[in-house]
């Protein structure tokens, strides 16, 4: 059943501090009374994880706040990337729209407005994919002083509070069937590439069984479907998940993606807005391998497999 307000599907796990940062932080937005919350609770990977798992169980059992609140546990853990994808096409098969956040993510009181707005702003805009609430601080990306903007697109999606409508997310193939002819195209390659040069060796780890990612098979459906994600120039979303208690994000040591000052402004939204080639270029440059980065990635396509463990095995 659709409503005017896009569910919100809430991705949980073991950390119960960040899941009450991140709820509470939701809660403050005057639009959580007037949408669904769905939560998917992934099982414990083991024994060991069982307790937090619970805990966390137990909490999302007290939520309240929202319009209405709809618990989905899971008995076996799937892991991050099947949860999502399952998650959402299931609540999305319903909908026409959806926001997503994960568990370590903490929002402004208006980011629930700005991806509502944004949806409605961009629906029949087909070069539009998803819309992101986070944008990288200024010692990460500075955006160009002279751009009047409130947004801004890129050729790269955004999982750190985002949402996109139906139709999109049905373009998605996840198991990337054309892998094997793309990756022999450097003209396509280069093109995908456009979001930063780290984005097709993700996507040979993702098919290498190497990494676990639904965000750059996302990425790529934006790529092959010629689209954009649409960023804020003052992020609504502060990711709290670099402190080591994730699976995914590690740590951010020299708080690179920390965005202290949130944005609690209503921006413009403009719905004709167009690529500004100075950011394509600035962002381009902050997800840009460096020469180590790049030797290692040549190793790793070049070296036999044996010789790559070997080698890795004698560094330890």
């Amino acid at each position: 059943m659709n409503s005017s307000y896009a569910p919100i599907v809430l991705f949980v796990y073991n950390r119960l501090t960040h899941t009450q940062q991140t709820v509470n932080a939701l809660k403050t937005n005057k639009l959580a009374k007037k949408s669904e919350l769905y939560v998917y609770s992934d099982g414990p990977k083991d024994k060991n994880l069982k307790k937090s798992v619970d805990e966390v169980r137990r909490y999302i059992k007290t939520i309240t706040g929202f319009k209405k609140i709809t618990i989905i546990e899971g008995e076996k853990n799937i892991g991050l990337a099947s949860s999502i994808i399952q998650g959402v096409t299931e609540i999305i098969s319903k909908n026409d729209k959806v926001i997503v956040i994960e568990d370590d993510l903490f929002v402004s009181p208006l980011f629930l407005n700005f991806l509502n707005d944004g949806l409605a702003a961009f629906e029949n805009r087909d070069d539009i994919f998803s819309i992101t609430g986070f944008n990288f601080p200024e010692k990460y990306l500075k955006i160009p002083e002279e751009y009047t903007e409130d947004l801004y697109l890129n050729y790269r999606c955004m999982s750190w509070g985002w949402a996109t409508w139906k139709d999109r997310w049905l373009k998605v193939d996840w198991t990337i069937k054309n892998y094997q002819e793309f990756s022999n195209n450097k003209k396509e390659i280069k093109l995908f590439n456009r979001g930063g040069d780290d984005l097709f060796p993700m996507l040979t780890n993702q098919l290498n069984g190497e990494i676990d990612s639904w965000a750059i098979r996302f990425c790529y459906a934006h790529y092959k479907n010629n689209s954009f994600c649409v960023y804020p120039v003052k992020s609504f979303v502060d990711n709290r998940g670099f402190d080591g208690s994730g699976i995914h994000c590690g740590n951010d040591e020299d708080n690179k993606f920390e965005n202290i000052t949130l944005n609690n402004s209503t921006v413009n939204i403009n719905p004709n807005i167009l690529i500004n080639k100075e950011i394509i270029k600035l962002f381009y440059i902050a997800h840009k391998y460096s020469l180590s980065q790049k030797i290692k990635i040549f190793l790793i396509k070049y070296l036999p497999k044996g010789l790559i463990q070997f080698l890795k095995r004698g560094l330890q």
